[in-house]
This record gives C-alpha cells, sequence and structure tokens, in this order.
C-alpha cells in the first residue's frame, strides 16, 4: 500500500532537513588574473590524490571561466579571462581582502559505472591580483584653494586617485612638478592613513594674491606593478582670501544600518560638522566624495543638513554594504573642508525564495528538462544534482527540500561542506527500474525556507527509463592459438574466429575488431566474418609469438563486447647468417705465456632457432698456431709469444649453423703481443779495450765519450738510463742519463793524470729493470807516445775487479816527494843507459846479421803474454854453464796480482798446441763478468811455437801478440776501432762465407825441421795459420789461438814466411799476378 504523497513528503521532510555553515572548502588553488587560454590551474588527481584512471572528471560548477579535463582532472582557464575587477564576488573588496572563484567537479567511477554513485568535488581559486590597471585621477584638472598669507609649512589635501589593483599593484606614490613660478613655493609629502596614501601640499613660501592668484603644478601618480603604470593631472592652485578654520565632522567615521528594499526617500544617516568661523566662513556644504557609482545610484546626501537619503532600490543580495567619503566645505571665498569615511551596512530581509536547481551528474545528461536512466542501474544511482540555495543570509537562508509523491527516488547530501545558502543533493534511485513496468517518472522537488513568512518554491524532473542490452558476446573458447611459419606472404589466412550473442535483433549483430592497436600494424581481421589475415612478412628472429585480443561488440545501446586472445606462433627457417658480436676482434697477450692458454673469446650468436642456431667455429688459415673452443668461444695459443721474434698474429673465424644448407660468417682476429722486459741491454760503443785520450788542460763540459746500447725490447722496457757506478772518485766526468754522453765535470789536476776507468751501468725501466756495464778508458797525459803502455794499462783494467777505482796515478804524491831525489840520480842513471843502449843496439844487430829476422819476437815486456824459457836455444844461459832455469811459474810473475783478479790458467798441454784461454764459471766479486759480456773478444795471449829439435836455428819461429780487445753484451759496432798496438784492422760482426770469386788471403809461417827433409818429404813441412785474413782482426777470432794443421785453403793464397825474414811471392787470385807482401805489421806503424 503506497503511503499517501504528503505523508512521504513529511518524512523525507524529517531526513533531509540540514543546515549549511560557512566553513571553507579544502581545495585552493592560486591563479594570477588575465591568464591565457588553457594555462593549467592545477590538477585534481596528482595534487589531491584523486584517482587518475578509469574516472570521469565534469565541472558542475566553474564556468565559463574554467574546464577541466575528464581523463585527468585537470582543471584550465577558457577562452573567457578572469579579470579579477569584474568578478560579482570581487567587486566590493576591503583593500587587503581576496577574491574567490568557486568550481565543483564530479568524479564517475567508469569501471562501476554510474550505479556506483558520482562523488563531488568543491573547491576554491584565489583569483591573484596583476598590475592590468592604470591607477587615475577624478578629473585631468584638479582644484586646490589655498588663501593667501597662509604660513609656511601649511599642509592641503590634495585629491587623491584610485587604482581598481590592489596589493603591491595599488599605489605606490605620488611626485610633483612646479614650474619656475612656483618651484620654491609648494612642495608635497604623502602620508599614510590605514593602508591609504594621502598627498599633501605643503606651502613653502608667501603668497600674495595681488602678485598672482593662481599657480598649475603637474602631480603624477605611480602604482607598485611590474612593470610600473602611471597617470598625471593639473594640479591649479587657486590664491584666495584668508579663511582661517576648515569645517570639522562631529565623529571620525560614520556607519549605519539600512534595511533591504527601504522604500525611496528613506532616512539612513546624518552627518555633522562645525566651523569656528562666521559668516560665509563659516556656512558648511556637504557632499558625496569620490564615491563609486553604486553609492551614486542608491544614496544621495542633503547639501544643507548632512542627511543622507535612500535614491535608488538598495538590494543586499547585490550589495551588502556601501563605503564613501562625505566631504564638508565651508563656503569662504578662500574655501576650507574636510572628509569623513561613512560605512553602511545593508541588512536582509526575507524577499527571496529558494532557487532549486536541477543538472544533469556525471555520465547523466539532461535534455529540455528530461533524464534517461537505464533499467538496469542499482539502487542508488544518481539521477541529478539538486542545487538549492536562497540569497537571503541567516535563517532566512536556512532551506529544507524533499522529492514530493510516491516516486522511487529521494535525496542525498551530495557534498560534507555545510552552507545555509547552498546546498547540494544527488537525485538517486531507491529501488531496481523495470521498463517493462515503468517507462519514465515526473519527480518534483520542494524547497522551503525558515524565514517569516517562508516562502518556498518547486521544480521537476522527468526520468525516462530505457531498455537495456542483457546479454555480451561470447567466444569459445576465449583462447585460440595456431602455428604459422615465417616467411609467408601478405594476404594469408591465419584463422577464423567465432562469437555468439543470446540477444536479438540489433543486439545480436556482431561487429569484430583487433583490441591491440600494434596488432593491427601486422593483422587485419573481417568486422563481418572474423577471418584473420596477415598484411605483412613475419620474421621470426623479430618475434616468435604474437598475442593480441580480438572483440565481438554488438549492435545494442549500449553496446556489449567480448573479447577473445589469439596467439600465433611463429615456426622457424634458417634465414639468419651467424653473426659476431663485433665486426673485428682485437686482444693482447703477453710475451713468454706458455702454450695452451687462452687468448681471446670471441661471441657469435644465431637468430634462427634449434638446430639452426647451432654454430661451430673453424681458424682459418689453420697454420696450427691458434685453436678455437666450440661452445665457450675461446681462442687457445699453440705456441709460446715472442714479442721480438713476431709482435703481431691475423688470422680469420669462421662460423657455420647446422642448418639445411648451412649458413657461414667470418670475423678477422688480431692478436698483438705485449712486451715483457725479458732482454737486458747491450752496449754497441765503445768497446771496453778502447780507451779515449784526454789532455790535463782539457777544458770543461768537453765531450769524453758517449756510451751507445740498444736493447730489443718495446716501450719503457727498451728506455735506457746511463750512470757511472764505478771509477770516478774525484767526480770528474758525468754522464747523461738519456744519452750516454760522458763529459768532463771537473778540471785536472798534477795527481789525474794516467788511466781512468768508469763503469757505466746501462738500465732499462722495464719492471723489473735489466741493466748490463760497459768500461770506458780515459787516458789523461800530456802525450801519448808510448801507446804500448797505454794500451797495456787498459789490458790490465779489464782484469781488475769494478770495485777498484783505476783512477790516475795513485803514487801522484809519492812521486812528488821523491822528485829531487830522483832527479840527482836520474843523471848519473841516464849517462849508464846511454852506454848499455849503445852496447845492447850493436850486440842485437850483430844477432840478426847471423840469425835473421824471428817472427813474433817481442820487443818490448807484454804483460799478458805467459812466461817462456830461452828461444831457439839462444836464450840467455845460466852463470858458470849450469842448465837453463825453468820458466818462472805464473803465480809468481809480477802479473800473479793481475791473473788473481780473472784467475784463468794457460793451458799448455803440448808444445805444439796453441795455449788457450779457460774462463771460469764462477767470479770473484766485483770481477767483471767476460764469460757473459765478451763475445770471442777476449785478449789473445802471445803463441809461441816451442823448438823441436836442437837445431833451432834452421826453425823459423812465429810469435804472434794479440792484444786485449773486447766488448761487452750486443753485436757492437760493424766497423770497431781496436787498441792492437801491431796492426790496424777493423772489426767486422759476422763476416760473409768465402765465395768463390775471392778467396781470402792469410798470413802462414812454414818452418821444418831440417832442409833435407824439407827438399825430399813435403808432408813433413811444418806450418801454421795466424787465424788472420787480410780484412780479420784478432777481436775476431776466437780466443782458442792460431789453427795449426792442414791449410784449408790453397797455398797459393798464403803469404810466406822465409826463415830469414823475407816475404815469399803470392800470387793474386783475380789476376794471378804476383806482388810483394809486407813481412809483418807492427803497432809502432799506425
Amino acid at each position: 500500500m503506497a503511503l499517501p504523497r504528503w505523508g512521504v513528503l513529511l518524512v523525507l521532510a524529517v531526513v533531509l532537513l540540514a543546515s549549511c555553515g560557512a566553513a571553507p572548502t579544502d581545495i585552493l588553488y592560486r591563479v594570477p588574473e588575465e591568464q591565457p587560454p588553457n594555462t593549467l590551474i592545477g590538477s585534481l588527481a596528482s595534487d589531491q590524490g584523486l584517482p587518475d584512471t578509469g574516472h570521469l572528471y565534469k565541472l558542475e560548477v566553474g564556468s565559463p571561466y574554467l574546464r577541466v579535463d575528464g581523463k585527468t582532472g585537470d582543471i584550465y582557464t577558457t577562452e573567457i579571462p578572469i579579470d579579477r575587477e569584474t568578478l560579482r564576488d570581487c567587486r566590493n573588496l576591503f583593500p587587503g581582502d581576496k577574491c574567490f572563484l568557486e568550481f565543483e567537479v564530479s568524479i564517475t567511477d567508469m569501471v562501476k559505472g554510474i550505479g556506483s554513485g558520482p562523488r563531488l568535488i568543491e573547491g576554491r581559486i584565489e583569483i591573484l591580483d596583476i598590475n592590468d590597471n592604470t591607477p587615475q585621477f577624478s578629473s585631468p584638472i584638479l582644484t586646490l584653494s589655498i588663501p593667501e598669507n597662509t604660513h609656511i609649512g601649511a599642509l592641503f589635501s590634495i585629491p587623491v586617485a584610485t587604482d581598481k589593483d590592489s596589493g603591491d599593484n595599488g599605489i605606490a606614490e605620488y611626485t610633483l612638478t612646479a614650474g619656475p613660478d612656483a618651484d620654491q613655493l609648494f612642495s608635497m609629502q604623502v602620508v599614510v592613513d590605514t593602508d591609504e596614501k594621502l598627498p599633501q601640499l605643503i606651502v613653502m613660501g608667501n603668497l600674495d594674491r595681488e602678485k598672482k592668484d593662481s599657480y598649475d603644478l603637474n602631480i603624477r601618480v605611480v602604482d607598485g606593478g611590474k612593470p610600473p603604470r602611471a597617470s598625471s593631472a593639473l594640479l591649479r592652485v587657486t590664491v584666495t582670501d584668508q579663511n582661517d578654520n576648515a569645517p570639522k565632522f562631529e565623529r571620525s567615521q560614520y556607519e549605519a544600518e539600512l534595511p533591504e528594499n527601504s522604500p525611496l526617500g528613506h532616512s539612513v544617516l546624518q552627518v555633522r560638522a562645525n566651523d569656528a568661523d562666521t559668516g560665509s566662513n563659516g556656512e558648511i556644504d556637504y557632499s558625496l566624495h569620490q564615491a563609486p557609482e553604486t553609492v551614486q545610484r542608491l544614496l544621495r546626501i542633503d547639501r544643507s543638513s548632512g542627511v543622507i537619503y535612500v535614491k535608488g532600490l538598495v538590494d543586499r543580495e547585490e550589495e551588502n554594504f556601501l563605503k564613501f567619503f562625505v566631504v564638508a566645505r565651508d563656503r569662504g571665498p578662500t574655501s576650507k573642508s574636510s572628509k569623513v569615511l561613512v560605512t553602511i551596512n545593508v541588512k536582509d530581509r526575507n524577499d527571496n525564495q529558494p532557487a532549486i536547481e536541477i543538472r544533469g551528474i556525471g555520465l547523466v545528461t539532461h535534455q529540455d528538462g528530461v533524464a534517461n536512466i537505464s533499467e538496469d542501474m542499482p539502487i542508488g544511482t544518481p539521477v541529478a544534482l539538486v542545487q538549492v540555495s536562497d540569497r537571503d543570509e541567516g535563517e532566512n537562508a536556512v532551506v529544507t527540500c524533499v522529492v514530493a509523491g510516491d516516486v522511487p527516488f529521494q535525496l542525498r547530501p551530495a557534498s560534507e561542506s555545510a552552507n545555509d545558502r547552498k546546498r547540494k543533493y544527488f537525485l538517486q534511485t531507491t529501488t531496481l527500474l523495470d521498463y517493462e513496468r515503468v517507462k519514465d517518472y515526473r519527480i518534483e522537488i520542494v524547497a522551503v525556507d525558515s524565514g517569516n513568512p517562508a516562502l518556498s518554491s518547486t521544480n521537476s524532473l522527468k526520468v525516462q527509463v530505457t531498455d537495456m542490452n542483457d546479454n555480451t558476446p561470447t567466444f569459445s573458447p576465449a583462447m585460440l592459438e595456431v602455428d604459422f611459419a615465417e616467411g609467408n606472404h601478405p594476404g594469408d589466412k591465419v584463422l577464423d574466429v567465432v562469437a555468439t550473442d543470446a540477444d536479438s535483433g540489433t543486439n545480436a549483430e556482431l561487429v569484430y575488431s583487433i583490441i591491440e592497436l600494434s596488432a593491427t600494424r601486422l593483422f587485419e581481421i573481417d568486422a563481418v566474418t572474423g577471418e584473420v589475415r596477415v598484411k605483412n612478412l613475419l620474421d621470426r628472429e623479430e618475434t616468435e609469438r604474437y598475442e593480441f585480443r580480438v572483440t565481438a561488440a554488438d549492435k545494442g545501446v549500449p553496446s556489449k563486447t567480448g573479447t577473445a586472445t589469439v596467439v600465433i606462433n611463429v615456426l622457424d627457417r634458417n634465414d639468419n647468417d651467424p653473426k659476431f658480436m663485433l665486426n673485428g676482434y682485437s686482444f693482447s697477450v703477453n710475451e713468454n705465456m706458455p702454450p695452451l692458454n687462452p687468448v681471446g673469446v670471441v661471441t657469435v650468436t644465431d637468430a634462427d632457432k634449434g638446430e639452426n642456431s647451432r654454430v661451430r667455429l673453424f681458424v682459418e688459415p689453420d697454420n696450427g698456431k691458434f685453436v678455437v673452443q666450440n661452445g665457450t668461444g675461446t681462442i687457445l695459443s699453440s705456441i709460446s709469444f715472442d714479442r721480438e721474434k713476431e709482435s703481431t698474429y691475423t688470422f680469420r673465424l669462421k662460423a657455420v649453423d647446422a642448418g639445411e644448407p648451412p649458413r657461414s660468417s667470418y670475423v678477422g682476429v688480431t692478436i698483438n703481443v705485449l712486451d715483457e722486459n725479458d732482454n737486458a741491454p747491450y752496449v754497441t760503443k765503445p768497446a771496453n779495450s778502447s780507451y779515449t785520450y784526454l789532455t790535463p788542460v782539457t777544458p770543461l763540459d768537453t765531450r769524453v765519450e758517449v756510451v751507445e746500447a740498444e736493447d730489443i725490447d718495446a716501450g719503457p722496457n727498451a728506455e735506457l738510463y746511463y750512470s757511472i757506478t764505478g771509477g770516478n772518485p774525484y767526480g770528474l766526468f758525468e754522464i747523461s742519463p738519456s744519452s750516454g754522453e760522458i763529459t768532463l765535470a771537473q778540471e785536472f789536476t798534477g795527481k789525474h793524470n794516467g788511466l781512468h776507468r768508469l763503469v757505466v751501468k746501462v738500465s732499462d725501466k722495464g719492471k723489473p729493470a735489466r741493466h748490463t756495464t760497459a768500461l770506458v778508458h780515459v787516458f789523461v797525459n800530456d802525450t801519448k807516445s808510448n801507446v804500448s803502455l797505454i794500451e797495456a794499462l787498459v789490458g790490465h783494467s779489464l782484469y781488475t775487479p769494478l770495485d777498484r777505482d783505476i783512477a790516475g796515478d795513485p803514487n801522484y804524491a809519492l812521486a812528488q816527494r821523491s822528485n829531487i831525489l830522483y832527479g840527482s840520480l836520474a843523471g848519473i842513471a841516464g849517462v849508464i843507459l846511454v852506454i848499455v843502449a849503445v852496447v845492447v843496439i850493436r850486440h842485437r844487430l850483430q844477432k840478426d846479421t847471423k840469425s835473421g829476422y824471428q817472427a813474433g819476437k817481442k820487443e818490448s815486456k807484454d804483460l799478458y803474454a805467459p812466461k817462456q824459457g830461452p828461444k831457439n836455444g839462444k836464450g840467455k844461459k845460466s852463470k858458470k854453464g849450469k842448465a837453463p832455469k825453468p820458466a818462472k811459474p805464473l803465480e809468481e810473475d809480477e802479473e800473479a796480482s793481475l791473473q788473481k783478479g780473472l784467475k784463468f790458467n794457460l793451458i799448455n798441454d803440448n808444445v805444439n798446441d796453441s795455449p788457450r784461454i779457460h774462463l771460469p764459471l764462477n767470479y770473484p766479486p766485483g770481477s767483471p763478468d767476460l764469460g757473459r759480456h765478451y763475445r770471442s773478444n777476449s785478449p789473445l795471449p802471445s803463441i809461441q811455437l816451442q823448438p823441436q829439435s836442437p837445431s833451432a836455428s834452421k826453425k823459423h819461429q812465429a810469435v804472434q801478440d794479440l792484444p786485449a780487445t773486447n766488448t761487452f753484451v750486443g753485436t757492437g759496432d760493424n766497423n770497431s776501432t781496436g787498441s792492437d798496438q801491431y796492426s790496424d784492422y777493423s772489426y767486422k760482426a759476422n763476416p760473409p762465407k768465402y765465395s768463390n770469386k775471392q778467396l781470402p788471403h792469410r798470413r802462414v809461417t812454414f818452418s821444418t825441421a831440417n832442409q833435407a827433409q824439407d827438399l825430399q818429404d813435403a808432408s813433413q813441412h811444418s806450418y801454421y795459420d795466424s787465424g788472420l785474413e787480410e780484412s780479420e782482426t784478432p777481436s775476431s777470432k776466437s780466443s782458442s789461438g792460431p789453427r795449426i794443421g792442414p791449410l784449408a785453403l790453397p797455398e797459393d793464397h798464403y803469404e810466406r814466411t822465409t826463415p830469414d825474414g823475407s816475404i815469399g811471392e803470392m800470387e793474386h787470385p783475380e789476376n794471378g799476378k804476383t806482388r810483394p807482401q809486407a813481412s809483418s805489421r807492427r803497432g809502432d806503424d799506425r
């Protein structure tokens, strides 16, 4: 049984009765006025934490100044600019008051649908003032009367300017400009009264009306905006007769209340002012001063009495207060005035009925007072937003509203904020709607205020129920999967999709489509039949599996759709070559790395699948130096690297897949061998046995010698550093660490004469560093006439341990003290030596005449030759006819000390064997490492053939004395100068083999045991090869001495030396001619 209509109305009135306060809303944005269209003010989703997807935002209140993005809730300005000075709620603001623009936005959950009900968001936008208005005076010409004889310093108020802007954009300053006639008479000051700047004119001089009765000044006003705005006016000062007193109001300000709708002529307020003057100077006229247009339209003032009357219809809803100034001016010839502020508050009367506004909400739109709603909407679905307001205030604005009649709808508060003047409700369903039972409803809403008497109003809405599309198209099965080979043709059919709909008519007519936009680039579906075709060529390597959704939508209103998932598996074909990750590979390895160690890894991929992607690697050309591991791509070396032999290896890798047919690719590989410091430097210049001669007066910084060395390593391992580590106790010499140049650092003195042996250390900069040692000999003396002595000293130093300094004359001090004694003895010894020399020379000449030349006989003592017995039986006999003494043992000889430094032995097992030098494997500390550094350049001792028969006089003996000449580690120069005092020679490394065209000439000494045997049997001839070719030096031969035995070359290519010292003839190998040969070469011939 349905309740009576008014019964329902009373029940709803009790339930929905509510009042609203003036609490401010929570959402507040700020934006300057006059912003261009589409300026973003704020985002409800991001700023307020509201949903940003699946919801619809709709602006309910705020147009035409605002618009809202339906998806994000972003609030923008529109084509209509927001002018702060013209907004209705901001026209009559007090200075410092803020201007607000209210807005309302509804949010509808699109996932749940409109049945879930929208959410209403309220907010305010503070409109910030910009400097878009210029301050203006009330008139372009301002007049000001000043009585003559006004005392200096008197102040007179200047009419103020007005600026519609506020705050910093309001009036900032006044300036006064006077002409030459008034410049000394007037100035201006500005005082501040309740945030208002008041300009005042200051009298600076005496005014005489008879001389001049008026002055024109220019006053300029400027606001505080950026950029500032300014205007000017003409201030005309009129000099009048003297009027002593200005009118004075009884109150400093006046306030009154005026009920709205007061009749015309209603007295509102009377202002009073008094003037102490008499006569016309004491009579006062009242007027409104710079009153706004609204005040002039609604009020007037009696000129004589000061009573303010109602002039027009006063409506509180339009103007709730009036604020203006009243000026009182006396009637004297030089009138004076004063002003007072008047404020009139308009009092409310219940003269407005409640207003009911019904509008659409969210997705529910209204057209011509009709709202359409589907029958399937759930209970509580909002149909409309009802706003009830009353322009009155207080109790007159408290409104009660209800839904009249027996309808399945009710009002529910839409906002939690309380506002007596404006309340919002959702009109929502209370039961399920059925289109087949009721197709439409007429809903009447009644609103009643609380005034006395109460006022009411009604409004209605027609709601039409629409039929629904009950069933959704369905696919069976919901997932369709198919295999499709790559390399297809565009337009090939992939599969058919089919959906069904239980509805009928247009609600069952289906339209097929692909949902994903990315899938439509490759596939298309027939909208009617559901046939899916491929549009482009598919590449499995690019995409192996495609998955997208297709939809079937019916033609119902609203349309319903069903979806299915389509999966297309792309089958592989061998259409891709193996691919290396890089276009070329370069690896670096350390030299001396053992074989079968990895030197690098290559990566190869094949975009195909299965057997088509299985790749094997091969080295080309396969020279056995490198192998590659399949699976890991690791390159292994089969050799050990030596950078000095080969620093770079290049080859190719071939990658072959297992497809049918197979595909392959190549890549270049470079292996760079990094250097290790595995080679020590070697000295190429000078030879250890060479020396440099300097005079004692050699100037400083003279270059003595340059030590040259090489290192076959590279980089820092080959950068050399030179230093003197021994033999320089006096600091006479210094060496350049980088170039090896030795220069004289100090001047020589007497004790510095003699041989200096500098021990130079040549180190590389490797880690750890390697080094070698070179000996540099410097002989300091006034002359070098005794070359043999110098070379003997050099040879002696070679066997002196390196920790002993050889630097000049060690007996210099003793020699100085013994000079006197030696001088006395020298005279006596000189005479004796002359006599002995004459005798010895004559005796030797006689002996040579008898015996002939003895090859190899030494003319001076050789410190490095082994001691020997008498030669050819002609040696000095012992006293009293005793047998000759055996040769003195080498340990007892004067060279024993030198021999100890090197500890070598002369082995003379047989008189026919040449003596050889045997170097020990271990050397005493400090001794030169001759075994390591001397490359077959060790000094050769004297070579002697011992007599084999008593008839020694018939045997020719050849003695070859070879001096010490050597170099340290290294091949040396191609042409090095030795220090042999017997011959000139040049040393060449690695001499070429003998050619067939030119045979070398060698010097050979022949001897026979007896002449008769020599004539009868040539096989008994004995001879030996001195081991010297024409182009060879002693240092280029082995230290094992001369070769003895059969000649390696024909006899014609040897020089013959006869026992009488003459030289035989030898046939030249080229022209067959003979030419004489010198018997010997002496070091003195150089």
